[in-house]
């Protein structure tokens, strides 16, 4: 026998079950069956393939982390051939093949500790060969014990006679238990008390939110009207504790609470769901107090902005049913656009969420469960992304027992080119929010629980995305409102409305640290497009500490930016159509593709400079690429009001309208030429 090397608890070998995806093992086996399903591994990228990355699990065991198990897609992830890698083993064939899954934690210093694992035993690292044998032989005189002392308890049970039931004094009978086995029924306790009553045995109802089967025991998710509470079930190792009770089960619990790892969780002795009366009556006292918590404080709009104002309602009702997903220990997915603006506004949301989701579950790593950030190519929310998301969701679902996510779509979700993928989320019954400022298409986001966006208020004028972001996070959580208050103004890239810079400047960002931000999150958003990572965009946005860090950035996006216009400008070619001045950049044959500016910042850029000193009256800039001609002007072309005459002027390009205002089209590419042609003569008649 030996105690655990986490909590202290007596076990045989270092490490209880309960504990053993909270340790890093290292792998000194020779066989794949000497794994252990469910412990997460030290392992070295040996090669990639199109499916996946191969990883040894120490010297002579190979595995293959599938890229549907990565959470960025394969080709953006930043290993090398040699690099350590942290990793978790899902399962082991009959046949060798191990697979692996992912690791939120890529360093040593993230787990609790570490343990050594052979072919025999597991020991900690400085142990002796010593040591080690006599743990060894330990474990198997203990497991030899366990198993007589099984065998001689199911054949006592199955000798014994079966008890005789007790009477009243009528002799009817009333149960199996004599009057000196009865104990007086626990009292319910609310789980937010559950800090004070360490060491004590509890009853506990509510609602199992999550249940995940660990290599030891079952791990279930209650909540109840006031917290979350990790609760672990223990049958044998690896085997589902109480099988009939799933997620969404209204549930009574006994057992003890302990503190393991200064987290709260109870000892499972007895679980059975409810029915009838009973779940009826904790499922109105949830509802109730769930209806309160998410109700959104009464707060104000963060400045007086008549546009904000018309739609104020449809930001308290978003930021209400964000609240609930979190209560509800439902996940909530930001799908933003890979804009600095969509950035801003996401990184706001998830300032406002992440406390919450912290004080509504016990476990350390809650955030990186129940909250994610994920970007969005084109503020577009295609069956691609839509189909990656629903098989994640319901994978964790299957796998984990995970409530269907809330999915917010933020400068994006408002157009035809999302409503697909907005319609496979609403098949499954996957709730979504969308927040944007994209002109919208009609009845596109009528599946969504709200929508925000300025174009549908009793103000048809155009509005940063940030602003919108921040008015939802002050909203969802008031306490992160001076956080926010300064991100409406990074969102602007000119004529940023006088209240937003004053209310930067109150939180400390003059207007030079406001461009920076700007700046250094738009070089960001293009290096991190398919990542989702908050360290960095958090560090650049909320930390003063770090003025440096975007000064830093700032100058790259400068510095960068400069030498594509100093490319661009001498290749623009320049048309007149109708009194419209057009400015034609080839992006295909003069900017430098696969780095930075992108297409969308550089055509940004060359229409928000006037660098060609074009005269007044409209002002048109197009950026030509292989098949698609982008759209930028001076009063927001609406790609759909012209679509159809496009189509008639190109009738062989394949022309297809793409967004809203300022959108793009796409054409064949055999015909280039007239599709810039038709696109011109077009735009230009519907702005006369």
């Amino acid at each position: 026998m030996g105690n655990c090397v986490i909590c202290g608890t007596s076990v045989d070998g270092p490490i209880c079950s309960s504990h053993e995806q909270d340790v890093l093992f290292e792998f000194e086996g020779n066989h794949p069956q000497q794994l252990s399903v469910g412990r997460y591994y030290k392992g070295t990228v040996d090669g990639f393939a199109d499916f996946g990355v191969f990883i040894d699990v120490g010297k002579n065991v190979t595995g293959l982390l599938h890229k549907s198990e990565l959470n960025q897609r394969l080709e953006s992830i930043d290993w090398n051939s040699g690099d350590t890698v942290f990793i978790q083993v899902l399962g082991v064939r009959d046949n060798g093949n191990v697979d692996l899954g992912s690791s939120i934690r890529q360093s040593e210093r993230e787990f609790r500790g570490k343990l050594i694992q052979n072919a025999e035993n597991t020991y900690l690292p400085d142990e002796s060969e010593t040591e080690r044998t006599e743990q060894s032989d330990s474990e198997q005189s203990s497991q030899q014990s366990r198993t007589e002392a099984n065998e001689t308890k199911e054949q006592e049970e199955s000798e014994a006679p079966e008890p005789s039931p007790t009477t009243d004094g009528s002799g009817n009978a009333v149960g199996s238990a004599t009057v000196s086995e009865h104990k007086e029924p626990l009292e319910r306790v609310p789980i937010d008390s559950l800090s004070d009553r360490v060491g004590e045995r509890v009853r506990i109802e509510g609602e199992i939110v999550g249940a995940s089967q660990t290599s030891g025991p079952t791990v279930f998710e209650l909540r109840d009207e006031t917290a979350v509470v990790d609760c672990a079930a223990f049958k044998e190792a690896g085997v589902r504790a109480y099988p009939e009770v799933d997620t969404g089960d209204v549930v009574r619990l006994v057992g003890e609470v302990e503190l393991r790892n200064n987290e709260l969780q109870v000892e499972t002795e007895q679980l059975d769901a409810l029915s009838d009366e009973e779940e009826d009556a904790v499922v109105t006292r949830l509802a109730e107090a769930l209806e309160n918590e998410a109700r959104p404080a009464d707060v104000d709009l963060l400045a007086e902005d008549s546009v904000v104002s018309a739609i104020h309602d449809d930001i308290t009702d978003a930021a209400g049913a964000i609240r609930r997903a979190v209560i509800e220990s439902r996940p909530v997915i930001v799908r933003h656009n890979a804009s600095a603006e969509g950035y801003v506004a996401g990184a706001a949301l998830e300032r406002a969420v992440l406390p919450l989701v912290r004080e509504e579950h016990a476990r350390s790593d809650a955030q990186y469960h129940y909250f994610d950030r994920r970007p969005l190519e084109d503020g577009l929310y295609d069956m691609q992304d839509a189909t990656k998301d629903a098989t994640n969701m319901l994978d964790n679902r299957e796998r984990h027992d995970e409530k269907l996510p809330l999915f917010v779509l933020v400068d994006a979700g408002s157009t035809v080119e999302s409503g697909d993928g907005l319609d496979l989320l609403d098949i499954y019954g996957a709730p979504h929010v969308v927040i944007d400022t994209q002109y919208p298409d009609d009845d596109v986001a009528e599946t969504a629980e709200v929508v925000v966006n300025s174009h549908l208020g009793d103000s048809d004028e155009d509005v940063a995305a940030g602003v919108l972001g921040a008015n939802v996070a002050a909203h969802i959580n008031d306490d992160v409102r001076e956080d926010v208050s300064h991100l409406p103004a990074v969102s602007y890239w000119e004529d940023t409305p006088s209240e937003y810079v004053e209310l930067a400047t109150e939180a400390g960002y003059d207007e030079d640290h406001v461009t920076a931000l700007r700046e250094a999150v738009a070089l960001e958003a293009y290096y991190q497009s398919y990542e989702d990572k908050r360290e960095l965009i958090t560090d650049l946005l909320f930390e003063h500490a770090k003025r440096d860090l975007a000064e830093h950035v700032s100058e790259q996006f400068r510095t960068k930016l400069e030498n594509e216009l100093d490319t661009a400008e001498p290749n623009l070619s320049v048309r007149g159509a109708n009194g419209v001045t057009f400015t034609v950049l080839d992006t295909d044959a003069y900017t430098h593709r696969f780095d930075f500016p992108s297409t969308a910042v550089l055509l940004d850029a060359l229409h928000r400079h006037d660098i060609t000193g074009r005269p007044g009256g409209q002002n048109v800039t197009l950026g030509l690429a292989d098949d698609e001609i982008h759209i930028r002007s001076d009063v927001g072309v609406n790609v759909r009001d012209i679509e159809d005459e496009v189509r008639e002027r190109a009738p062989n390009a394949g022309i297809v309208a793409v967004g809203t205002r300022d959108g793009k089209f796409e054409f064949l590419r055999g015909e280039r030429e007239a599709a810039l042609d038709a696109v011109i003569e077009s735009v230009s008649e519907h702005l006369n």
